[in-house]
Parts: structure tokens; sequence; C-alpha cells
């Protein structure tokens, strides 16, 4: 079984730009579906009569939420997807087998207690996430029920990521686009023909959600799957999660981190700007997703082709993938940047024409996304070191631009420029960031193979 699995996993043998087209391609295509979960409900609600701009607010408001639902799939996923990898290119295929069972365990536990907690405490975390009274009903309506779906949205989002590391980016990209499609076809049916606003946009989430974790789990129980799911696999190992808690760690401070960043923007924008900067801000971030997705979709086909030969002790083949995964990831920013500049408002129309809306939504779009080509780089280069297991290295690089840089600035600048200064937070956030991530990755690059830790 070992031997028959080895040579067919084409990770160590094929060449990184076919690898990269197959693994990559897929994932992109994928996430940017994958972005139409939240980006759709948007559109949908802020060309509802009823709704409007406070709709778009109140999915805004509970945006941090939905990041930190995510954060979960992004610590056990993730996290178990690089150990998986590894032990593949270690030719370990049971130590892998008991990756896949743990972290799905993990991946259910945190869905449910996620559901708990948001049931229970749903309208004070709201109002601690910044809503008004105003915008409080819109956002209490859609997050009831998408805290009922947790379970679902975080083990959907974390066994993708094996689909992927088991050899089926396919797969996986079919997996997002049946879920994205579902939620496609049920908002207008529950939003316009059934009435139910904020809450029928929240329950065609929840059951598109659904149907893709029943896709997910189902793969890994056919004959697809090189790796199978079994009972016994999913018998807790202390040794096991912690390791791949460890290797995920960097991605879920990442999300927490994006998380409190979108919480205290939105709590800066009330103060700067009332309901209207929240909206117009929600649609910036949407925007920001869909330019984004391509860039996590390249970083997560990378990431397999980096893991699995770091494991296999191929370095060449290690620092080939990571730079061709950062032209591509450029590549792919410049196109959204120069989307940005040439389309502001009629990308921002696409969600609302209310005239104040769309004059403040055009200028932060632009201001926000000024140096935005600088962080497919960031990305790649900074989730590089979490592919080959230098959880430290990745975990300072992934918080710089949002935490470290981000965070401080927009308050600061706040303070002194009001607004507008919230909105050059972020540019000069990128600027600082890239640098950083420079002086770390130009010389773990170099010289990856003194500094090859054993995982």
């Amino acid at each position: 079984m070992n031997r028959s699995l080895e040579h067919a996993n084409p990770l160590g043998i094929e060449p990184i730009p076919k690898l990269l087209v197959r693994f990559s391609v897929p994932a992109i295509v994928g996430m940017l579906v994958n972005a139409l979960y939240n980006v759709v409900d948007r559109i949908y609600i802020g060309n509802s009569p009823t709704l409007g701009a406070n709709g778009i607010a109140g999915i805004t408001i509970g945006f941090p939420i939905m990041i930190i639902l995510m954060s979960m799939g992004v610590l056990f996923g993730i996290g178990g997807s690089t150990l998986f990898s590894i032990r593949l290119g270690q030719k370990r295929t049971e130590d892998a087998e008991q990756v896949l069972g743990n972290a799905l365990f993990m991946l259910l536990t945190g869905g449910l207690l996620f559901m708990i907690i948001g049931q229970l405490f749903l309208s004070k975390i709201l109002v601690l996430f910044g809503a008004s009274e105003t915008v409080l009903p819109y956002a209490t309506s859609y997050m009831r029920i998408i805290f009922f779906g947790s379970i679902f949205q975080v083990t959907n989002m974390g066994m993708n990521n094996f689909i992927r590391a088991d050899g089926n980016p396919k797969v996986a990209m079919l997996s997002m686009l049946l879920g994205a499609g579902t939620n496609i076809v049920l908002d207008p049916i529950f939003i316009y023909a059934l009435n139910w606003g904020m809450a029928g946009a929240a329950f065609a989430t929840v059951l598109s959600q659904c149907v893709s974790t029943i896709w997910v789990i189902s793969y890994f129980l056919g004959n697809r799957s090189r790796v199978k799911l079994e009972v016994k696999t999913i018998h807790l190992q202390a040794s096991v999660i912690k390791s791949f808690t460890i290797l995920g760690l960097p991605a879920f401070v990442l999300q927490i981190t994006s998380s409190l960043l979108n919480i205290i923007l939105n709590r800066t924008l009330i103060l700067n700007g009332g309901d209207l900067a929240i909206s117009a801000m929600g649609i910036v971030n949407s925007l920001q997703t869909l330019i984004f997705m391509p860039v996590i979709g390249i970083n997560q086909g990378v990431q397999p082709l980096i893991s699995f030969n770091f494991g296999a002790k191929q370095y060449d083949r290690v620092k080939q993938a990571a730079k061709l995964g950062i032209l591509s990831a450029t590549a792919v920013m410049l196109i959204g940047y120069l989307a940005t500049r040439f389309f502001p408002t009629a990308l921002v129309g696409m969600f609302n024409r209310q005239p104040d809306l769309l004059n403040l939504g055009t200028f932060a779009l632009k201001r926000w996304f000024l140096l935005t080509p600088l962080v497919g780089y960031q990305i790649i280069a900074g989730n590089f070191f979490q592919a080959i297991g230098k959880s430290r290295i990745a975990l300072t690089l992934t918080l710089s631009r949002q935490g470290l840089i981000l965070i401080p600035s927009i308050l600061i600048f706040a303070h002194f420029f009001g607004l507008e200064g919230i909105l050059w937070a972020a540019p000069v956030s990128d600027a600082l960031s890239t640098l950083l991530t420079t002086f770390f990755f130009v010389p773990g690059l170099r010289d990856l193979e003194k500094k090859a830790v054993t995982i």
C-alpha cells in the first residue's frame, strides 16, 4: 500500500510549473467561488429595497465573527494538511491517516463549540463588535442562523485542505463550486421570493455549506482518495494534535488578528463616519476578498508542493515552488489592483448605488488598495515558513501586516486625520510589512538546507 501510494503521488516527481498549475488553478477557482458566499449575500442584501445599506452594515458587523469561526477550520485544516503532506513525503502513510482522523475530530468539536457560544452570547458579542442600535437587528437576524451552521463551515473549510494534500485539487475545487453554486441559487429565493431578508441569506449560506461538507467527507470514505478516513484513525493522539496545531497556529493567529482588525476598524469607523462608513468598508472588504482569494488559492496550491518536497529533502524543488508561487501571486494581485484603479465606481456600484455610499465607497477603495500589489509576495513568502514547519517565523510575518503594523496605524492615523487617516493605514502597513518579510525570506530561502528541522 505504501509503495503504490508513493508512486501514485505526483508531488515529488512531476515538474513544479506543471504541478503549480494543476494544484493552484483549481484552488484559485475554488477560493473565488468560496468568496462568493459572503460577497453574493452582500450584493443581494445591498440591492434589496428593505435592507440596503443597513443590511450591508449588519453583515459587515458580523464578518469578524465569521472570521473567528473560519479560524478553527484554518487551525486544524491548514495545520493538519501541512503535517499530512510532510508525512506523505516521508513515506509514513499510516501516520498521515492518523493526522487526517485526528484533524476531523478537532474540526467537528471546534464547530460545535462555536455554535454553543454563539447562541448563548450573540447579542452581547455583536454590540461589542460595534453594532449600533440601528444595525443590531440586521446583524442578529443573520448571525443567529450562521452560528447554527458553524459545524458545517468549520469542517468543510478544514477538510478541503486535505483533499488538495491528497493530490486531488480538482475535487477540492468541485466541493467549493457545489457549495457556492447552491448558495447563489438559494439566495434570491430565500431573500426575495420568500421574503426572509437577512435570515434568508443566512439560511442559504448554511444549507450550501452543509452540502459541501457531505461532499468532502464522502470523498475520504470513497474510492477516489489515496488516504482513507477510518474510524480507528479518529482515535485521539495528543502528540499528533499538538504537532498539527503548532503548524496551523500562524494561519490561525492571522485569522484571529484579521477578526480583531475588523472589530477595531468597525468601531473606529463608527466614531469617524457612522453606519455609512461601516457600509462603505463592508463593500471594500468584499472586493478585497475577491482580489485576495486567487492569491490564497495559489498559496494553497504551493503549500503541498513545498511541504511534500521538504519532507522528501528535495530542496531545489522547494525553492522553485516558492519562487514561482511569488511570481504568480504578484501577477494576480497586479490585475486586481488595476481593476480598482480603472473601475472603482463600477465595482462599488455592484453592491449599492445610493449616492453617498457610492462616493464614499469609491474613495475608500482607491486609498485602501494603494499598495495592494505587494501583498501577494507577503502571503506566499510568509506561508513558505509555515509549509516547512518554521512556525515562529511564519507567525511573525503573518502578524506583521494585519496586527503589528495595520492595527496601530489605524488607531494613530484616525486620531490625527479622522476617516481619511484610517484609509491611509493600509498602504503604510503594506510597505512596512513587505520590508519585514524580505528580511526573513531571502536568507531563509538561501539557507534552506541548513535551517531544516525534524518535524
